[in-house]
């Protein structure tokens, strides 16, 4: 099935159940009011909201109406956890060749993760706003999952069981913060403002066979100005699947009904698959060119991240973004 919340309600939105083909919805009244709430008792709800999906589908769900992405915002507009990893080892080793470092052993067998900014999610149609450009404004289109309550010391075969639902981010970058802010050995905090989910999470079912070994088996298309950007594929050199960050995160600590994780920006080998960032972009020209020559993106760029099924089907529909101006 496939989930959204509408802008309506306060902070977290009204839960709604959106159709397949992403153009009708209903509210899930009388289920939960919320994403959230959903999670939080999702062996009761879950079922429930699969069977108004159903309905939805086949034209009987009553209170449906016409969905348009525009009043939607993220599908958990503010969730207790986000952390994202960084599972795209060929993104990792590029990077780190660029500048002439190795990459340490332990990050062939330790996911690389931190904690994100969760307090807040854009819709998938609200603009991008920050200060100033010379922050090297970037995008980063990623993967997350989203989990149910997870236990401590969860084992990955088991944290499999925990994936409730999968969806988009742009986990937007600002790349000349970043070197500054390692450099003081505590991790992000300016250079990571908040991102922007996909209009629909989706169950793992709803993705076929294109969902296995908890890694999704398709390209994630990206279009910057119009222009194609990238078009990678996720299920390739993944080098930690999702049930396997799942657990490094859960390894000391429970996770909350509402957890989201992120996969890192997704690169491959094969670099004329494009990229998922201008970081990565940069990288490459660098190894190539000897330095790089695309900028960061600019006031007034606009920035569309979707994955389509084997039809051609939007899954998730698209975030579209318009990079903006933050003025005080």
């Amino acid at each position: 099935m496939k989930l959204g919340s509408l802008k309506e309600g306060g902070r977290d939105g009204t839960l709604v159940v959106v159709s397949r083909d992403l153009t009708r919805a209903v509210r899930a009244t009388g289920i939960a009011d919320i994403l959230q709430r959903a999670l939080e008792d999702w062996s009761n709800a879950a079922p429930r909201l699969n069977a108004l999906y159903e309905s939805l589908n086949a034209g009987s769900a009553e209170g449906a109406f016409e969905l348009d992405v525009a009043i939607l915002a993220a599908p958990l507009p503010r969730a207790y956890e986000f952390v994202d990893g960084s599972a795209y080892l060929p993104h990792v080793e590029r990077v780190r060749r660029a500048r002439g470092a190795e990459v340490p052993e332990s990050f062939y067998t330790d996911p690389l993760m931190y904690q994100a900014v969760s307090a807040g999610f854009m819709g998938p149609r609200d603009p991008v706003r920050v200060s100033s450009e010379e922050f090297g404004i970037d995008l980063e289109a990623e993967l997350v999952v989203i989990t149910d309550d997870v236990p401590m010391a969860v084992s990955p075969e088991s944290a499999a069981g925990h994936i409730q639902l999968v969806g988009l981010v742009n986990d937007v970058s600002l790349r000349n913060l970043i070197p500054g802010e390692l450099a003081k050995g505590f991790g992000f905090l300016q250079a990571k403002p908040r991102s922007a989910l996909s209009p629909v999470f989706v169950t793992p079912d709803e993705l076929g066979d294109a969902w296995r070994d908890t890694k999704l088996h398709l390209p994630m298309l990206t279009h910057v100005n119009g222009k194609w950007f990238g078009a990678p594929e996720a299920g390739v050199d993944m080098q930690f699947n999702f049930a396997q960050l799942v657990a490094h995160a859960a390894r000391t600590r429970p996770l909350s009904a509402g957890t989201i994780v992120g996969s890192g920006t997704i690169a491959n080998e094969d670099t004329a698959l494009g990229a998922s960032c201008f970081a990565e972009l940069r990288t490459v020209e660098a190894l190539r060119d000897g330095k790089p020559s695309t900028p960061f993106m600019s006031f007034g760029d606009t920035v569309r991240i979707e994955m389509l099924d084997r039809e051609g089907a939007s899954i998730f529909g698209a975030i579209e973004q318009r990079i903006e101006r933050h003025n005080d």
